[in-house]
């Protein structure tokens, strides 16, 4: 495990004691620690605060910046008990575009209990997107920061991540560069967990892992988990889990897609399972063909749907990547 620094200095370290060991319950309570109970250490002995001195509110018209050195007494805590709260929060934001965040610990809960690093063996893993650098120093206080390596394309973003991790007294590797490129310096890699989303699974990351390695990426609104066989194949299924996540910026980041909705019922627009169906057929089935075989298939859950990456192919489907219904990435 990573050392820990001191935290006398911490504001009001009563407060944020309590408030840590709360989020720590409610993530429990939620049951995202249930698949690999270790996860609760590192979300208890890991400081959130401290990976986000200052954060953004949406309020009406824009944003409302919180910090930990602001004057205000009830303001700080303010801060202080926002920064344990089980929701995201924007970090990074610029000409009102949101760039980073910081995300709901217990989504980030659930997806490192994904990586499946339960059984006491060595893991090397590589982060994508960095973010406040949060999510590297509980795979380094789990795995061991020589293990963990964290990669962004901004350097703002990656040099307030080395910042914040040597504050809670961890030292992974930080990395400025393009995701999608990986970090072929530092690999082979056991795992792969992007915290943001894509709209392809980027070749690299294949060759860079070892046989059998676990790739965990948000695509379409949902989280793959792809197991990889060598550098050209790796198949998976999406989780149960739904999720929402800034793009990835560099060689295989999302481009927005305008869509025609009109037409469609409200019922299915509402439904979050037909939306993540819309994000994954973009671009190969128009909204009402998606409408119709989501019609026709039962309105299908998250689980009924994989992808496949064969050499320079790569396809979405339904139940099964043979089958009729396959989708180009």
């Amino acid at each position: 495990m990573g050392a820990q620094a001191p935290l006398s200095d911490e504001p009001d370290p009563a407060l944020a004691e309590e408030a840590r060991a709360s989020l720590v319950r409610d993530i429990e309570a939620g049951g995202a620690f249930d698949g690999d109970p270790g996860w609760r250490e590192a979300f208890e002995a890991v400081p959130r605060h401290l990976f986000v001195p200052y954060y953004y509110l949406g309020v009406p018209g824009g944003y409302e910046r919180l910090w930990g050195e602001d004057p205000d007494p009830m303001r700080r805590r303010r801060w202080l008990r926002g920064a344990y709260a089980d929701a995201p929060l924007a970090t990074r934001v610029r000409d009102g575009e949101l760039l980073s965040s910081s995300s709901q610990p217990s989504l980030m809960a659930r997806m490192l209990v994904e990586l499946r690093v339960g059984d006491g063996g060595t893991y090397d893993v590589l982060e994508i997107g960095a973010g406040t650098g949060y999510n590297a120093a509980l795979l380094a206080h789990r795995l061991g920061e020589e293990h963990v390596t964290t990669v962004d394309l901004d350097p703002e973003i990656t040099e307030s991540a080395r910042r914040h991790l040597a504050a809670a007294g961890y030292r992974p590797a930080v990395v400025t560069g393009d995701g999608a490129a990986g970090c072929a310096e530092r690999a082979p890699y056991d795992r792969i967990i992007a915290t943001c989303t894509l709209n392809a699974v980027p070749r690299p990351w294949l060759a860079q892992c070892r046989a059998g390695a676990l790739v965990l990426a948000p695509l379409a609104t949902g989280l793959i988990a792809l197991r990889v066989r060598d550098a050209e194949h790796a198949q998976g299924r999406f989780l149960h889990t739904p999720a929402y996540f800034v793009p990835l910026r560099g060689g295989s980041g999302r481009e927005p897609r305008e869509r025609q909705l009109g037409g469609l019922p409200r019922r299915a627009l509402q439904s979050e399972l037909f939306r993540f169906l819309l994000e994954l057929t973009a671009g190969t089935l128009d909204p009402y063909e998606a409408l119709a075989l989501w019609q026709r298939e039962g309105r299908p859950v998250r689980e009924r749907f994989g992808v496949t990456v064969s050499g320079e192919y790569a396809w979405a489907w339904l139940d099964d990547p043979e089958g009729p219904y396959a989708w180009p990435l």
